[in-house]
This record gives structure tokens, C-alpha cells and sequence, in this order.
């Protein structure tokens, strides 16, 4: 297993929820973490937070010029490397089939897929060096349906099936390419959508958790652990991992 520590690691979606988890514990286990996130100030409270061995890049993954600056900064700020990709920046939306309103779809595709998969061609050339690895965010949609989920549904299902086409792609150049399919985390996407609004969040919280096998929801921590083992991983690409509570399982819990 390769070690954590020394690693250049860039983080989009950084400013919270899994994506702060991420930085989080890379951080701790000695990487150097290049963070970013629309929200300059969020970004930036993470970066200060966890200390000089992170540092934060205000931007959107929808725009070019600013993902070229990510990918810049984070090899800047790794010492002229760059060895894991994390691609968890995203967008919800939800409703049902009828009403779905096509330039908020395309949009999702844009910033769920699309902006992922020019963020690995940039970084394909200081992957190729470092040996290192892209890892990408699916979701237990794909796996178990839920009404009106649709559309993000199909930006998850696009992301684990390129998580096996860019393996065979990049496997010849020793770049290893995995995903982490988590449950429900209690994150501010999640809350966003109204996964758990402000009036309803105790209930929706009890029955959320008791749909999974193990009783709970998970955290943004258990997430960041996943990606750990598949950044470490040396004989690991083109996986799938479900780290999901047991809710792809389809088990209830009164």
C-alpha cells in the first residue's frame, strides 16, 4: 500500500461536506491538499483551519480557465506533483420526469460529469509521473430508486460507468482511476435538496437511517477512508466502492 504521507492530493468541492472530511484526513495522514470551492470564503476557512500543508483555490469546476488554476496551484502547492484527483464537486437536482426542466439537466450533467472528466485530462500528465490515481463520487442512487432522483441519479450512473472506461484507458500509463459510492451523509447538498429541511429533519433523519442495514446514516469521515484505500490501493482500479450503510441492500429497520 502507498503511503499517504507526501502525497499531492486536489480536492474540488472542498468547502464542506465530504469534500472537507476529504481534506480533513488527508491532511492529517501528512498530504499536501489543495482544496476548492465557488465560495472563496469557505474554501479559504478550511485551508486556515488545517494549516499550512492545505491551502485553498476559489473556483468552479464549470470553468475552464478555473480548473486549469486548480490543477496549477495544487501542483504548485504538492512541490511539483500532483498524486490523487478527488472529484467530488456536484450539484443536486431533483423532481419528477415530467417537470424536469431541461437547461437545469444539462447544467447538472455539466457540473456532475462533464467538468470531472476535463479535470482528469488535465491531470493526466502529473498523474502519469506520480503513478497516482482519480477518484470519483457516485451514489447509491444507482443502485436503489427513489422517486424523483432522477437526474442526479444519471450523473451518478455516467460517473461509475466512466470509472471503469477511464481504467482501462489510463491503466497502460499506471494511472489508477476508483470511485466511492456512498449512502446518505449528512451533508449541505443533502440539506439543499430537502433531504432534511429544517422542519421535517428529526423524521427524515430517523427514517433515513433506519433504512440502512447498520441503523445510521454515515459520516463525511467514513467517506474520506474509502478514498484513502483506493489512493493507496497499488493493484486497484476501476472499482466501485459502496460504502454505503447497507442502504443499497434495500433493508428497513421500524
Amino acid at each position: 500500500m502507498r503511503p499517504v504521507e507526501g502525497m499531492s492530493v486536489l480536492i474540488t468541492g472542498g468547502g464542506s461536506g465530504i469534500g472537507e472530511g476529504a481534506a480533513e484526513h488527508f491532511t492529517a495522514a501528512g498530504a499536501s491538499v489543495t482544496v476548492t470551492g465557488r465560495r472563496a470564503e469557505r474554501v479559504e476557512a478550511v485551508a486556515t483551519r488545517l494549516g499550512e500543508h492545505c491551502c485553498a483555490v476559489a473556483g468552479d469546476v464549470t470553468v475552464a480557465t478555473d480548473r486549469q488554476r486548480m490543477v496549477e496551484t495544487a501542483v504548485r502547492h504538492g512541490g511539483g506533483r500532483l498524486d490523487v484527483l478527488v472529484n467530488n464537486a456536484g450539484n443536486m437536482y431533483r423532481g419528477p420526469v415530467e417537470e424536469l426542466e431541461e437547461d437545469r439537466l444539462l447544467a447538472l450533467f455539466h457540473s456532475n460529469v462533464v467538468a470531472g472528466m476535463m479535470l482528469c485530462g488535465l491531470a493526466v500528465p502529473h498523474l502519469r509521473r506520480t503513478q497516482g490515481c482519480v477518484l470519483f463520487v457516485g451514489s447509491v442512487h444507482t443502485k436503489r430508486s427513489f422517486p424523483g432522483v432522477a437526474p442526479y441519479a444519471a450523473t451518478k450512473g455516467a460517473i461509475e460507468t466512466l470509472t471503469g472506461v477511464l481504467a482501462a484507458e489510463l491503466g497502460p500509463q499506471g494511472i489508477r482511476v476508483g470511485c466511492v459510492r456512498p449512502g446518505a451523509v449528512l451533508t449541505e447538498i443533502n440539506q439543499r435538496a430537502g433531504l432534511f429541511d429544517d422542519e421535517q429533519a428529526a423524521a427524515r433523519l430517523a427514517a433515513m437511517s433506519g433504512a440502512h442495514a447498520l441503523g445510521r446514516i454515515g459520516t463525511a469521515t467514513e467517506i474520506a477512508e474509502a478514498f484513502e484505500y483506493l489512493a493507496r490501493a497499488e493493484w486497484t482500479t476501476g472499482e466501485v466502492l459502496v460504502v454505503d450503510g447497507g442502504l443499497g441492500l434495500g433493508v428497513t429497520h421500524d
